[in-house]
C-alpha cells in the first residue's frame, strides 16, 4: 500500500512538471533564489479550513488489511466522540458477553403455589434487557396465568438490582428529554412514558401512557399537569412514588404528543404489569421495589433477542439507554462492581488499551451522550481495523450515503460506507469503514467539536441552541468530502 501511494505521489508530481509552459526554455521572470514561506498546506488542511468550522477536528485513516496509518490530524488530541462511541461500545459487548446472548426477565414466585394460589410474593426480575416493552410483558401476563396462577397472595415486587440505578445518564441536559432516562436493571420501552395532549374547550386533556405495538395502558406512576405559563415549557419534580410533571399552557397549541423519560425504572414496570396483570383476572397489590434478588421458584421467562441484532439496532437508532445497559452487563460480566456509568466506562477504556493497544479514548459513559468523554480518532481506528480484520463490526453498521456537490445523496457512489454518526450540540463525528471504488478497505474516525462554545449553552437551551444545526451541517460536509478525498487518494 505504502509503494503503491509513493509511485502514485511521485507520477503526479512528475505529471506536472510536465505541462506545457512550465519549462525553462526561457529566461524566469522572477528570481529562481528560494523564498521563505510557511509549510504549504496540505490537501487535508485546506478542507479543514475550507469548512470554516469554530473549535477543532480531528481525524485518522488506516488500511484495514495491513493496519497501516495512512493519515493523522491533530495527533495526541481527542475530542467528545457523541454517539460514534456506541461503536466501540458495541465491541465491547461484543467481546464480553458474546453474540448469542440473551438478557432474561423473569416472574419468581417466592412461595409455595397451591391450587392456583401463591402463598408469598411474586417478583418481577429485571435482567438488564434493554428492549424490554409493554407487548412482552403482557405476553408475560397471559403465560403468568397460563402457568396456573389465579391469585398472589403475598406482595408484588420489582427488583432492578441486575444493574445499578442510575437518574439520568446525562444530568447536564434538560429534564424532560427522552433520550436521557433513568437506568436500572429493568427498563421499560426505552424508559420513557407517552404524553399526549388534545384541547378541550379552553383547557386540555391529557395522558400519560406506556404504549407499545399493541398495547396502551395508562399509568399511575407518572402525572401531568397543565399550568397557565409560557416558560419554561416543562419543569419536573420527583416525589417518592411518582415523576411529576407540569406544562405550560402556551406552548401546546391544538394537540401532540411527545415520549418523556422515566426516572423510577421500575415503578413504572411494575404499574404495567399490574394493569396487565389484572386484564388477566390476576390482582396484585401496591408495587414494591427490591434491590435483593429472590431464589424462588421461576414460573415465567421472558428471553431477549441475541445481543447482535439488539447491537444492530443500536448502531441503527442510536439509542442511548441501549449502550448504556449493554455497557454496563458487559461491565459486570467481567466480574467488576460499579455504581455509575462513569465507573463501567473506565472498565471498558482498559479493555480498549489492553485487548486492542487503543490509546487516548477516556469515555465517561457508553453512550457518547456526555460532552465530558474524550476519544482520540487514531485510538479508535486501531480498534476499527482489529474488528474489521475479523468482520464483526462491519455488518451491524449503517450504510452512509454520499451525497454530491449540491447535497444530493448519490445512491451508486463508488465508495461504500458503512460508519455511525455521532450528533451533538456543537459536536459531530463519524466512525467506521470504507470500501474504496478499486476494493480498497479503510478504517477512519472524524471527530469535530466546537467544545468552548458548547461550554456557554445554559442547560435550559440544550435542546435547539442557536447556531447548532448549520455547524452540524458544516461538519457533515467536511466529512463527506474526507471520505472523497482518502477514495481517491489511497484506492489501489
Amino acid at each position: 500500500m505504502v509503494d503503491r501511494i509513493s509511485r502514485r505521489l511521485f507520477l503526479g508530481g512528475l505529471g506536472a512538471s510536465l505541462v506545457p509552459g512550465t519549462g525553462l526554455a526561457e529566461a524566469p521572470l522572477v528570481s529562481l533564489r528560494p523564498v521563505l514561506r510557511g509549510p504549504k498546506p496540505s490537501g487535508a488542511e485546506r478542507l479543514v479550513k475550507a469548512a470554516g468550522l469554530r473549535g477543532e477536528v480531528v481525524f485518522a485513516v488506516a488500511d484495514v488489511e495491513t493496519g497501516t496509518p495512512l493519515e493523522v490530524y491533530g495527533e495526541g488530541q481527542s475530542l467528545p466522540p457523541a454517539s460514534v462511541a456506541k461503536a466501540l461500545t458495541a465491541l465491547y459487548a461484543l467481546d464480553v458477553l458474546g453474540p448469542e446472548y440473551r438478557f432474561e426477565t423473569r416472574l419468581i414466585a417466592d412461595g409455595p403455589v397451591e391450587n392456583g394460589i401463591l402463598k408469598g410474593d411474586l417478583i418481577l426480575a429485571g435482567g438488564g434487557d434493554p428492549l424490554l416493552d409493554t407487548d412482552a410483558l403482557a405476553t408475560m401476563a397471559a403465560n403468568l396465568r397460563k402457568a396456573g396462577i389465579t391469585e398472589v397472595r403475598g406482595a408484588f415486587k420489582v427488583y432492578d438490582g441486575a444493574l445499578p440505578y442510575v437518574f439520568s445518564i446525562d444530568p447536564g441536559q434538560p429534564d424532560h428529554l427522552g433520550y436521557s432516562p433513568s437506568i436500572s436493571g429493568i427498563s421499560l420501552n426505552f424508559n420513557r412514558v407517552h404524553f399526549e395532549w388534545k384541547r378541550e374547550g379552553t383547557g386540555y386533556g391529557v395522558t400519560m401512557d406506556a404504549r407499545s405495538a399493541n398495547y396502551t395502558p395508562s399509568v399511575d406512576m407518572a402525572s401531568m399537569r397543565v399550568e397557565n405559563r409560557s416558560l419554561p415549557i416543562y419543569t419536573f419534580q420527583p416525589s417518592a412514588r411518582q415523576d411529576r410533571w407540569t406544562v405550560a399552557k402556551g406552548a401546546l397549541g391544538n394537540g401532540g404528543a411527545r415520549w418523556l423519560p422515566v426516572r423510577k425504572p421500575a415503578l413504572y414496570a411494575g404499574d404495567v404489569f399490574r394493569t396487565l396483570a389484572r386484564v388477566n383476572g390476576i390482582v396484585l397489590g401496591r408495587v414494591q421495589v427490591t434491590r435483593q434478588a429472590s431464589q424462588g421458584t421461576v414460573l415465567v421467562v421472558h428471553q431477549s433477542d441475541p445481543l447482535e441484532s439488539i447491537l444492530k439496532g443500536m448502531l441503527r437508532y442510536s439509542t442511548n439507554i441501549t449502550a448504556e445497559m449493554v455497557g454496563l452487563a458487559a461491565t459486570k460480566a467481567r466480574g467488576v462492581a460499579t455504581q455509575s456509568l462513569e465507573e463501567s466506562a473506565t472498565e471498558m477504556n482498559r479493555w480498549a488499551a489492553a485487548r486492542f493497544g487503543a490509546n487516548g479514548i477516556a469515555m465517561v459513559d457508553h453512550s457518547g451522550l456526555s460532552g465530558a468523554s474524550r476519544m482520540a480518532p487514531a485510538g479508535l481506528v486501531k480498534t476499527l481495523v482489529a474488528a474489521g480484520q475479523s468482520e464483526e463490526l462491519r455488518p451491524l453498521l449503517r450504510s452512509f450515503t454520499l451525497a454530491d456537490k449540491n447535497g444530493q445523496p448519490v445512491k451508486d457512489h463508488p465508495i461504500k460506507v458503512d460508519a455511525k454518526t455521532g450528533t451533538l450540540n456543537f459536536v459531530s463525528g463519524l466512525g467506521g469503514y470504507m470500501t474504496t471504488a478499486d476494493g480498497v478497505d479503510l478504517a477512519f474516525a472524524i471527530f469535530t467539536a466546537d467544545t468552548a462554545h458548547r461550554a456557554t449553552i445554559p442547560r435550559a437551551s440544550r435542546e435547539r441552541p442557536d447556531g447548532a444545526r448549520p455547524w452540524n451541517r458544516r461538519s457533515r460536509k467536511l466529512q463527506r468530502n474526507l471520505i472523497e478525498r482518502w477514495g481517491a487518494l489511497y484506492g489501489s
